[in-house]
């Protein structure tokens, strides 16, 4: 639990007292809180919600997000984002920030990557709290959580999980994140103000390594996880299968 925690703390929340506490007592009972990613009027991270609509099923929904992702690690350089269920409706997509961004500028970036991918993700505050996985999602009874990117495409049609994820197979999903820095950022908003929307808006093609729509196999994770000493419990990740 501790790592898993500091590796919250490391990617997405502010410097100050009480995160670890508050995380602490969110994974040690059932209570869901929202954490506020910023302070003094900077964040830490920003959070791109992907959730399904009634014209578009939970694939379309995941698609777009890969599209997204190839865009911010392709054309934008930036960092490998991570990737969570959030129990109920959709996905979500996280950008981690190595120090705080002036909230005008973490908003720009997302209205920008918006404005290229509309369809698929809604408007969003960066300054408003919001739930961090691992959390029980209230409205469905399910589990929020991290996921294997190479797996996302299996949660399409229920974005959540019926029990609490391992702990540590969710640490082991964020060790390997990086975060972007401010110069990243302010590189990213000049190139996507500087290209026109129809210039950037086609799905990269996902030929280099680590991009989102190159599917792991079963293989692949549990190899990962077994580096890292994790002794997966697939029966937690794949909703509606039994062990």
């Amino acid at each position: 639990m501790q790592e898993l925690i500091a590796q919250l703390i490391r990617l997405y929340l502010p410097a100050g007292p009480g995160a670890a506490e508050a995380l602490t007592a969110q994974m040690e009972g059932d209570a869901t809180r929202s954490f506020a990613l910023g302070a003094a009027g900077a964040v830490r991270a920003i959070v791109l919600p992907f959730d399904a609509r009634p014209d578009a099923g939970g694939a379309a929904q995941w698609e777009r997000l890969c599209e997204v992702a190839n865009l911010l690690q392709g054309e934008l350089r930036l960092p490998a984002p991570a990737v969570s269920i959030d129990g109920a409706t959709g996905y979500r997509l996280w950008l981690s920030f190595a120090e705080a961004v002036p909230a005008a500028l973490a908003q720009q970036l997302g209205d920008l990557l918006r404005s290229h991918h509309g369809p698929g993700v809604p408007a969003f505050d960066v300054l408003a709290p919001v739930p961090l996985p691992p959390c029980l999602n209230r409205a469905s009874g399910r589990w929020a959580a991290f996921v294997h990117p190479g797996m996302g495409a299996s949660f399409a049609d229920e974005p959540g999980l019926e029990m609490r994820p391992p702990l540590a197979a969710q640490a082991a999903f964020l060790q390997g994140i990086e975060s972007a820095s401010l110069t990243q950022v302010r590189q990213a908003v000049d190139i996507l103000r500087r290209v026109p929307e129809e210039a950037i808006a086609a799905p990269l093609a996902a030929t280099r390594e680590g991009l989102l729509l190159k599917d792991a196999t079963l293989e692949d994770i549990v190899r990962h996880l077994h580096a890292m000493n994790i002794e997966p419990t697939f029966r937690h990740l794949l909703p509606g299968r039994n062990a």
